[in-house]
């Protein structure tokens, strides 16, 4: 079971980061025991990456990108009841989808388009570079916040297939319920803003939140170069 490291003060609070760079600048702080060390560091974008570019420059690490994407439910990008990463690996949100029965077919073509836009973020934010043998090193993977957590589980996992050590997950903000089903997972979980309830979202963790598109992410990964 992993270390959740968090921040008692902001626990069960909304908007609570002005945008993203804060809190990845808050995060570093955290993190500041692993600079010096032998550590990679990745980013899920496109939220994922103002976070941990602070982090990157705070650290004086190199940053990589990991591609994984929700499966959306056919009718709204908002929602997804799965992830894919680039291994093709996808793991389903079962519960959702004993709700919404949605078929076979509808599920395959889902998954299938989710991976057309995989492949597309991998050539555009990546030039479809192979992706590294960690060689046993820790490994923090950070994200914008942790809703269902399918993405970050299914990082986690990928990476740990490419001989990631110590898994460090970095997030602003992480519903209550993610948070423990991911501990076992990793090793620790650094996550300042938890939130309980029956709703989650998050937007709430922020007061400036949008969705960056990737020209901003190229942009912010040509700032670390």
């Amino acid at each position: 079971m992993g270390k959740l490291i968090e921040d008692p003060a902001l626990r069960d609070r909304s908007y609570v980061f002005k945008d993203r760079t804060m809190a990845g600048r808050l995060l570093a702080d955290r993190l500041s025991g692993y600079g010096g060390q032998e550590v990679r560091l990745f980013a899920i974008p496109a939220g994922g990456v103002p976070v941990a570019a602070e982090i990157a420059r705070a650290l004086k690490l190199p940053l990589d990108l990991v591609i994984v994407r929700k499966i959306q439910l056919p009718w709204t990008t908002e929602a997804g009841f799965g992830a894919l990463n680039p291994a093709g690996e996808a793991v389903f949100n079962e519960e959702l989808l004993s709700r919404v029965h949605l078929s076979p077919q509808d599920i395959e073509r889902q998954v299938q388009k989710t991976l057309v836009t995989l492949r597309e973020r991998e050539e555009r934010l990546r030039q479809n570079r192979p992706y590294p043998d960690l060689a046993g090193a820790a490994t923090i993977i950070v994200d914008d916040g942790l809703a269902s957590g399918y993405t970050m589980r299914l990082a986690v996992n990928f990476l740990k297939g490419k001989g990631a050590g110590r898994i460090i997950v970095a997030v602003p903000t992480a519903s209550a319920r993610t948070a423990q089903d991911l501990l076992p997972l990793v090793d620790e979980l650094y996550c300042l803003n938890v939130r309980g309830g029956w709703s989650f979202a998050v937007a709430e963790a922020y007061e400036d939140w949008y969705d960056l598109d990737e020209e901003e992410v190229l942009e912010i990964m040509a700032s670390l170069e």
